[in-house]
């Protein structure tokens, strides 16, 4: 409606500037031919009626437009009407039906439920009589039952004045002689089973065994306390000794090994005990001999050389070998006298490649148990790092070794593998056993240690002989390889406590005369005996 009324009133407002502007016109010629003719006035009255005329006609037609658009504004309004309330029909009429669809499926759905109803109390029906009926059937059997009982007491105390025994007697021998029927067959099969246990034991030790073997056989170098170092001439010897013996003074108290210069042709030997020293010694002694400048300043300069180069080869193959195992959580410490091992021997096996081999073994048996393998291998890798300070320290190699790693934060599982590997105290973990086993193998299969008859007949001679030297020893035996002496010392000779003197005595003697590699054990056994004979 405001359209509408908004489109007459421009139309008239057209209308109207139209007509202003006549007038405008027509004063403007009025003003301009005013002087020229009276006709003007003539002509401006015209003007003022057509003007006139001209408003009151544009308004009329205003007045026409503005009446035409209201009524087709009311046509338009009465038709968007109609066509709301189609729609709204329409509407009404889906959703009518929508509602009547609805209603069709609740009906549908009451009518399942009040059949699924029927069912169910028909069923309930059915139980109940099943209920009844089997409530009757039991009523029965309690009869039958009582009927049996009673039958049964009858021929009970029938079979009792027959055999004159009570049920309970009778109960009783029936009882012992199943009892002794029962062990004798479980007996039988016990022992079945354990006979058919051992062998399949048997069998599977011997598959792991030598699959471990069989994995990690390798060579090994024989190496001793000794090493040799060949000269280009025998001139050299002399040369080593020196000006009244300085040079081989310096060298022997620089490096803490002893050099030994014979009559054997352009060789000469360095001895120790301590096997880094010893191959310190051998590689200086191999610089000096080729650079060919021997005297004590150059000794000192080639030996700091030669041990930061031992040091640095130490630590990288310490390092080397736990990498190989996937450790990376071992203590430095322990990395380096790893390391040490590659300079160590054990009657000619090396100890680092025992070392690994033990790892490596006893990974394997674990794993074959349906262990984890990560202890028996750190276990078997620490067994024997003992070694590496045993020959500067009082002690076994097992002790030491365990005081190390529980020094440097290792389990006690671990410590007590090193500690029990040789059995010297209980093991406290399956692991420690496989260690032991392990360290068995490596040391014990053929080809892996080995020794001159000659020099373990001389250690065991050594050893029974400074025992036998004592008043009151009747017998020595040197075992182990030489690595323990008992001694059977006369009980009426020797007492309780002269016995632990004996002992002491032995140890003593055996520490100032003989050359050992390790710990050697003396055990003084005295028994006392009583005999008498019935006649």
């Amino acid at each position: 409606m405001n359209y509408i009324l908004t489109i007459s009133l421009s139309a008239a407002g057209l209308v109207l500037g139209a007509a202003i502007g006549i007038f405008i016109g027509v004063l403007l010629q009025k003003r301009k031919f005013l002087k020229k003719s009276e006709d003007a006035k003539l002509l401006l009255g015209n003007a003022r009626s057509k003007a006139d005329e001209m408003v009151n006609t544009a308004k009329r037609d205003a007045d026409r437009t503005m009446s035409e658009l209201k009524s087709k504004s009311d046509l338009e309004i009465k038709a968007r009407m109609v066509e709301e309330r189609e729609r709204f029909e329409k509407e009404t009429s889906q959703k009518r039906s929508e509602i009547a669809s609805m209603e069709n499926r609740i009906n549908q759905k009451e009518e399942n439920i009040t059949r699924k109803n029927d069912i169910i109390e028909k069923r309930i029906l059915d139980i109940k009589d099943k209920e009844r009926r089997l409530r009757s059937r039991d009523e029965t059997i309690k009869d039958k039952y009582r009927e049996l009982r009673e039958a049964e007491d009858v021929q009970i105390k029938y079979l009792e004045n027959i055999a004159n025994l009570s049920a309970e007697e009778a109960r009783n021998q029936l009882i012992e002689l199943m009892e002794k029927e029962a062990q004798y067959e479980f007996a039988s099969k016990l022992q079945k089973f354990e006979e058919e246990y051992k062998t399949k034991a048997g069998l599977k030790a011997i598959d792991i065994l030598s699959s471990s073997i069989e994995k990690l056989a390798v060579d090994y170098v024989n190496e001793s306390t000794i090493s040799n170092v060949v000269l280009p001439n025998d001139e050299m010897k002399g040369r080593l000794i020196g000006r009244e013996g300085r040079n081989i003074r310096t060298f022997e108290a620089l490096l803490g090994v002893d050099m030994i210069i014979d009559d054997t042709p352009e060789v000469v030997t360095i001895s120790s005990f301590q096997p880094v020293r010893r191959e310190i010694a051998a590689r200086v002694l191999t610089k000096l001999i080729s650079d060919g400048r021997i005297h004590p300043k150059r000794i000192e300069e080639i030996h700091e050389k030669v041990q930061k180069e031992v040091n640095k080869e130490i630590i990288k193959t310490g390092e080397e070998c736990v990498y190989e195992f996937g450790f990376t959580n071992i203590h430095p410490e322990l990395i380096k006298l790893l390391g040490q091992l590659k300079f160590r021997s054990s009657y000619g096996q090396n100890a680092l490649q025992h070392t690994k081999e033990t790892a490596y073994i006893a990974g394997y048996i674990a794993t074959e148990l349906g262990l984890d393998p990560a202890n028996a291998i750190r276990g078997g890798l620490l067994h024997d790092i003992g070694k590496a300070i045993d020959r500067e320290q009082e002690g076994n190699h097992q002790q030491l070794g365990a005081d190390i790693a529980k020094k440097y934060g290792e389990s006690a599982l671990i410590v007590n593998a090193i500690r029990a590997h040789h059995g010297d105290v209980p093991y406290e973990s399956t692991e420690a056993s496989i260690v032991q086993v392990a360290d068995a193998i490596s040391a014990s299969r053929p080809g892996a240690r080995r020794e001159t008859y000659q020099f373990y007949i001389k250690r065991v001679k050594m050893l029974e002989s400074i025992a036998n030297s004592f008043t009151g020893v009747e017998k020595s035996f040197a075992i182990q390889a030489g690595r323990e002496l008992r001694v059977i010392v006369n009980n009426v000779d020797i007492n309780d406590d002269e016995a632990a003197i004996v002992a002491r005595n032995i140890t003593k003697k055996i520490e100032d005369e003989g050359k050992y590699p390790g710990t050697i054990k003396v055990i003084v056994i005295r028994e006392t005996r009583f005999t008498e004979v019935a006649k």
